[in-house]
């Protein structure tokens, strides 16, 4: 158990920043890594030219590196936004837009989880106005992953960094993946368990895996304080990792934190080889 029994993939969009982001699949790979995962790449626009997605793709490709998780457009990330699915106006309308062509990139490099993250509370605007834009957006989204055979995940932020977003605890997530579930009959909405935000919000970690490991379609770590590389804080990493593959998670780690001063590669020490 422990490590190496993990199934890991590096975050192309937090970690190898250091190299344009056409060289991080590669980079990645030279460090080790055949999987790889990335925000939406290309905050300005929900709909970028097929150029630019037929250029990820062959530096994937090129790489030997499967993309196996992929945000949908989220608006300034990394900035200001929390993603744009409850926002009114033209940010729902950018997330709408980019359904389907996140939707075909995916397809087209295998990737089977599009992550969408649910945006921040807005001044003046109801909040059960935003819930219910929220949930039409994500059925079309949930609709739009199932037919290319793929997972819809929902992701809980926390409260320090992320204090306008709504969803800052396990069961506040785990409440809009029945939500989205019930209401497209598919069953294919899944909790993003990100150990880092859920510790951020104090959360009992293990209750957490225990309670929702069944429902989980993607695990993302980095330690606590300071979201570096495991070994740099607090958290017993490798034991709740023990906990989540003990309670049936099987699915891939993604390893969402900052290297810290030191370029990317060489923040693996931690990793077995």
């Amino acid at each position: 158990m422990g490590y190496p029994d993990q199934r890991f993939d590096v975050n192309l969009s937090i970690l190898f920043t250091e190299v344009p982001l056409l060289e991080r699949p590669a980079a990645a790979a030279a460090a080790g890594f055949t999987a790889v995962e990335l925000w939406w790449p290309w905050t300005e626009t929900p709909t970028p030219p097929q150029a630019e997605l037929d250029a990820l793709k062959q530096a994937l490709d090129d790489a030997g590196t499967r993309l196996v998780g992929l945000n949908l457009y989220a608006g300034q990330l990394p900035g200001p936004d929390r993603g744009a699915l409850s926002v009114p106006g033209p940010e729902s309308d950018r997330f709408r837009a980019n359904i389907e062509v996140a939707a075909a990139f995916a397809a087209s490099v295998g990737c089977k989880a599009l992550n969408a993250l649910y945006g921040n509370r807005v001044n003046g605007v109801d909040p059960t106005v935003q819930d219910q834009l929220a949930l039409e957006n994500l059925v079309v989204a949930a609709r739009a992953a199932d037919r290319i055979g793929a997972v819809l995940l929902i992701e809980t932020l926390n409260a320090a960094e992320s204090p306008r977003y709504p969803l800052v605890s396990a069961p506040a997530g785990i409440a809009i993946v029945d939500r989205v579930n019930a209401a497209t009959g598919l069953g294919n909405a899944k909790f993003l368990m990100d150990l880092y935000h859920l510790s951020m919000n104090g959360e009992d970690l293990s209750q957490v895996i225990k309670a929702y490991a069944a429902k989980t379609g993607h695990v993302q770590i980095a330690d606590n304080p300071g979201r570096g590389a495991p070994g740099t804080g607090s958290l017993p990493l490798e034991r709740l990792l023990d906990e989540l593959a003990g309670a049936g998670y099987a699915g891939r780690v993604g390893l969402e934190y900052k290297p810290g001063d030191r370029p990317s590669a060489e923040s693996f020490a931690w990793l077995p080889r």
